[in-house]
């Protein structure tokens, strides 16, 4: 059961990402079509924010602007302090390595892999050895259920497994936020509750901070934060207590 509590902001406390003036648009041909207008707001470390909005509102342009895919117009984005708007595309691309894991809405795994080899890949950039990589890859499926399926191939799995094998992808590298965009969109309901289920474990357990788009309010209701936008611009921000 959650119980939600109109809220317009969060206290300075614990502050982990930090948006102000966030602004984006995109050119069309000859038109400028602006998505997201002066964007302000605070994620506190440990959240768990599911952004809500109608399809064009601009939720999954300011997730990529938040997990750093993209750059803003204006405006900064701070992670701990650091202003990723002000990276280049290399160091942008190195940041989010250590820093982001992804989850998406049709899992994007290599079909030729194993559930292991899928998970392990992220770890290929690193310096690890490949003992070290392999048995990351088996905690990692572990802490997702999966443990006994890690030799299987993508097309031998279930939705919902494979949507599981995604998530380990992206914990695999101990990433400190975890970003999501639509990841029960092509599941089933129950396979849509395991898979937030484990997002909230690793939220509360782990202390991994979320950022998760959904168009499903039953979805949304597992976060700790609901923020809706329209046209663009925040219109609500509501905290949920959980009980």
């Amino acid at each position: 059961m959650t119980t939600p509590v109109v809220s317009q902001g969060v206290g300075r406390e614990n502050v982990f990402i930090q948006l102000r003036g966030v602004s984006k648009s995109y050119r069309r041909g000859k038109q400028i079509v602006p998505v997201l207008s002066n964007i302000t707001f605070d994620i506190r470390r440990a959240e768990f924010l599911a952004l809500m909005g109608p399809s064009g509102s601009g939720k999954s342009t300011l997730l990529n602007l938040i997990a750093g895919i993209d750059h803003p117009d204006h405006g900064s984005i701070e992670v701990e302090g650091e202003n990723i708007a002000r990276l280049g595309d290399a160091d942008l691309a190195d940041w989010r390595a250590a820093n982001v894991g992804f989850i998406f809405q049709f899992y994007n795994l290599m079909p030729v892999l194993s559930a292991l080899e899928n998970v392990e890949l992220p770890l290929t950039l690193t310096s690890l050895g490949r003992r070290e990589r392999r048995e990351r890859a088996q905690i990692a499926l572990r802490l997702v259920g999966l443990e006994d399926r890690e030799r299987h191939l993508p097309s031998e799995l279930s939705g919902g497994q494979q949507q599981r094998v995604a998530i380990a992808r992206a914990i695999v590298t101990d990433p400190t936020l975890l970003v999501a965009d639509e990841p029960t969109g092509d599941l089933d309901r129950r396979s849509a509750e395991e898979a937030l289920g484990i997002m909230r474990r690793l939220n509360e357990e782990m202390g991994k901070t979320i950022v998760m788009v959904t168009h499903d309010r039953r979805a949304a209701e597992h976060a700790k934060v609901i923020m809706q936008l329209e046209k663009g611009e925040l219109s609500e921000r509501m905290e949920l207590r959980h009980g």
